[in-house]
């Protein structure tokens, strides 16, 4: 299960995994490129880019990329982040050249018709619109806004609906040529391949793409503020955040297994007192989100006006007990969860093409899953304390509210629970 890497002349990297006994090859496109790397005016830029990839090339028209990977019984998609975008293919083992020659295609020559564009455009409103009508997701918008205010960070990735309206092919085309730089680029593959093959037939379709440098981000500093918006529903959808380490940080391990103990499953603390044993809500998580400078851990949970006040304050003392005692037992059964998802992930050749690029995009280096086994193991009852105290009591959390706020406390008070060491 070795992980090879290519270096091309112009900063261009290429990543394997071999797994000869599939027959499939996942294989994609990685930039570190994202809604973080937009100025004001251009938010939902990067979205909106990832989407008139496909509507057509020099080569090929919308339908035409769609039919030709569709043909052989592929499938392609693309992702944006806040610090990446992902163009990617899942193909049987014979036709990578095929979802290569396609994938650089929509990344280098798509003309970003003025028709298309304004097709498009009309989508991605709907998209917008689509977001804002759903609560779960909405809510999550607002927790980026309330932890990172004006920061990029804190912006919507598919941006706000008065912008998209206005957004230029100029623009889009300025936004490309800033970012989708070689040096900035990881194709990678998992699955039945050739590294060396795969390395040469890059070096054909992209190794005339200029080098270019690497992004050049501001980091945030977290806001510790209160966003939300009343609507009409049955339930209110809430968020606490907290300044967390950023994926560069060693900690980043332990915030995982603090993550997984306080609300990563039906065995965690909040699942247990919040739902369990007071049914106070259907859905009720924690979960961390690292960037290359900032991290967030964040609490996600959704109750009727009625208990709106009682889910908070027993989600804060579940949150505060975490810094005063963590069992043994129970940072065993996280990263017992942690390692798993991790090993998992070799068996799948999509999800470990998605690990390894990103890997390489973050540290400029692969490293060996047996090595991240052993970070995790090496992390112990006392440090996730620690990190749980530090947390959850030097700084005001963010707080982000979606539906009836009849229920919800004013932020000063909520902010307060967390304001002192308890």
């Amino acid at each position: 299960m070795s992980v090879e890497v290519t270096r091309l002349d112009n900063g261009l990297t290429i990543i394997t995994h071999a797994m000869p006994h599939l027959e499939t090859v996942a294989l994609g496109i990685w930039v570190k490129a994202g809604a973080r790397d937009e100025l004001p005016e251009e938010n939902g830029i990067a979205h909106f880019l990832e989407h008139m990839a496909f509507k057509g090339t020099k080569r090929r028209n919308s339908q035409a990329i769609a039919e030709e990977i569709e043909n052989v019984g592929g499938e392609i998609n693309a992702a944006t982040g806040m610090e990446t975008t992902t163009y990617y293919v899942r193909v049987l083992k014979n036709d990578w050249k095929l979802g290569l020659d396609i994938l650089a295609d929509i990344l280098t020559e798509s003309t970003l018709d003025a028709d298309e564009m304004e097709r498009e455009r009309d989508v991605i409103l709907q998209e917008i619109a689509a977001s804002k009508d759903q609560p779960d997701d909405l809510v999550f918008d607002l927790a980026q806004a309330a932890s990172y205010g004006e920061h990029p960070l804190g912006r919507s990735i598919l941006g706000p609906a008065s912008l998209i309206e206005t957004m230029s092919r100029e623009q889009m085309i300025s936004w490309r040529d800033r970012n989708y730089w070689a040096s900035r680029i990881v194709v990678c593959a998992a699955g039945n391949i050739d590294h060396d093959e795969l390395a040469k037939e890059t070096e054909r379709v992209l190794g005339s793409l200029a080098r270019g440098q690497g992004p050049q981000r501001q980091s945030p500093i977290f806001a510790s503020s209160a966003q939300t918006e009343a609507k009409p529903l049955d339930q209110t959808h809430i968020v606490l955040g907290f300044s967390a380490p950023n994926y560069r940080d060693p900690r980043i391990y332990q915030l995982q297994v603090l993550s997984s103990v306080l609300g990563g499953g039906m065995s965690s603390r909040l699942f247990q007192e919040v739902r369990e044993k007071r049914g106070l809500c259907y859905s009720v998580f924690a979960y961390g989100t690292s960037y290359e400078d900032v991290g967030q851990l964040g609490v996600y949970a959704a109750t009727s006006p009625e208990h709106t006040q009682e889910l908070i304050d027993v989600t804060a003392n579940v949150m505060l007990s975490m810094g005063r005692e963590v069992s043994h037992k129970e940072v065993d059964r996280a990263k017992a969860q942690l390692k798993s998802s991790l090993v998992m992930n070799l068996e799948s050749a999509t999800a470990r093409a998605d690990q390894i690029a990103r890997q390489y995009l973050a540290f400029g280096e692969v490293p060996d899953v047996g090595t991240l086994v052993k970070r995790i193991e090496n992390v112990n009852a006392g440090d996730v304390r620690s990190l749980a105290e530090e947390i959850f009591t030097t700084c005001k959390p963010s707080l982000s509210a979606v539906g009836q706020l009849s229920g919800l406390a004013n932020y000063a008070d909520i902010a307060a629970r967390f304001s002192a060491k308890t």
